[in-house]
């Protein structure tokens, strides 16, 4: 054994109530009931205890009772000075008693504080208190010695066998408590993972159909301030309003995909780029469906593409090309470039940024960059 284990409490789990079962429990009441009987047996068996003798002996049943819960509320707490004060107080109780003629008593008192010490404190403190709580039993027993040394022998067992069957309860305990508080970390982290998607895919049905509307409503603004026609005016506007209708449309379609119910992906590129002029759209591969994340990536990267494209290349034409790869799919937006628009600076600036993050949380990755004519962006997630 290390030093540890000899200056080592057992754990409160180990002497706590926690755990035992309710047989056991019955059982426990059962022996305390058994030394309760004996104890008193013992005191009043000889006839010459009456008047004065009796009320101290059963003061004295009180007192070692007393005692005895004290000793289990000390253990308990990890008192060491104090359990050895409260279990030299019952040894010399116990000596108090063979002297004075109540050898019965004296002897369940010296055994239950060895088995007690051995199952409820540190093994340095716990070894020279049975020791000395089993020899006096032996000196004080009147069997041969054979028998004396087969009972102090099972007595020491026993008060082991008890300490490492409190020592396995206390571990199970502990692993118990572990795993409750594994499974509520894990249920909480699912849920705080669950709620970020859900704040993601609202801000992202959200980022994209407001900057729409922002986009028409800034040049509905631009216009009036330079005196154009109504006619202009009135096409911004209405250009706005079926960007809040789509944006409805793609709220409940975020809905709908949280719930596990999406369209086609194909079908929703196609519809994406018929809203869109000079777009076309190149699906390759074999098609095979996708997980809800993945499928949801692909449409806002290709989404906020599209809006970048509104906002910064003007009439450029737009090719979308989706690939199903073995281990992954692949999309890719590239522009042909065109007339920076009024509203280049307008908007807050981070699509593509939630773009990357939402790439990444997949395992993916998202490159965005000038080309030769235009600009590309170029998404890979696992599927």
């Amino acid at each position: 054994m290390t030093d540890n284990a000899w200056t080592r409490w057992p754990s409160r789990e180990a002497l706590g109530r926690e755990g035992v079962s309710q047989p056991r429990r019955v059982i426990a009441w059962v022996v305390r009931l058994v030394v309760l009987t004996l104890l008193l047996w013992s005191a009043f068996e000889d006839r010459h205890v009456h008047g004065w003798g009796t009320v101290v002996a059963v003061a004295g049943i009180v007192l070692v009772g007393a005692l005895a819960w004290a000793f289990h509320r000390t253990t308990y707490q990890h008192r060491l000075l104090t359990s050895l004060a409260v279990v030299t107080l019952l040894l010399g109780l116990a000596t108090v008693a063979q002297s004075t003629g109540f050898r019965g008593p004296a002897l369940v008192m010296w055994c239950g504080c060895a088995i007690s010490a051995l199952e409820r404190m540190p093994l340095g403190a716990a070894l020279p208190v049975a020791a000395l709580a089993l020899a006096a039993f032996s000196a004080a027993n009147n069997d041969v010695w054979l028998t004396t040394v087969a009972t102090v022998t099972g007595m020491a067992l026993a008060g082991y066998v008890l300490r490492l069957d409190a020592e396995a309860r206390g571990s199970a305990q502990r692993l118990l408590a572990q795993e409750r508080a594994a499974r509520s970390a894990e249920a909480e982290s699912a849920a705080l993972a669950e709620r970020a998607r859900i704040a993601r895919e609202i801000h992202d049905v959200l980022a994209h159909s407001l900057s729409a509307q922002l986009v028409h409503l800034e040049a509905a603004r631009l216009l009036i301030e330079r005196g154009a026609d109504r006619e202009q005016i009135l096409e911004r506007v209405v250009a706005a309003r079926g960007m809040a209708r789509d944006g409805l449309a793609e709220t409940r379609q975020a809905l709908s995909a949280l719930r596990g119910e999406l369209t086609p992906l194909e079908e929703f590129l196609a519809e994406l780029v018929s809203e869109a002029v000079g777009a076309e759209v190149t699906v390759t591969g074999d098609r095979r469906p996708l997980s809800a994340e993945a499928s949801q990536a692909v449409r806002r990267v290709a989404q906020e593409a599209l809006t970048n494209v509104r906002k910064h290349a003007h009439g450029a034409k737009v090719r979308i090309r989706l690939e199903y790869g073995e281990h992954e799919v692949m999309l890719s937006v590239r522009d042909s470039g065109g007339t920076p628009g009024e509203l280049t600076g307008a908007g807050a600036g981070y699509g593509l940024l939630g773009m990357r993050e939402r790439a990444e949380l997949l395992g993916g990755s998202l490159e965005a960059g000038p080309e030769e004519e235009g600009f590309v962006v170029r998404l890979k997630v696992p599927a």
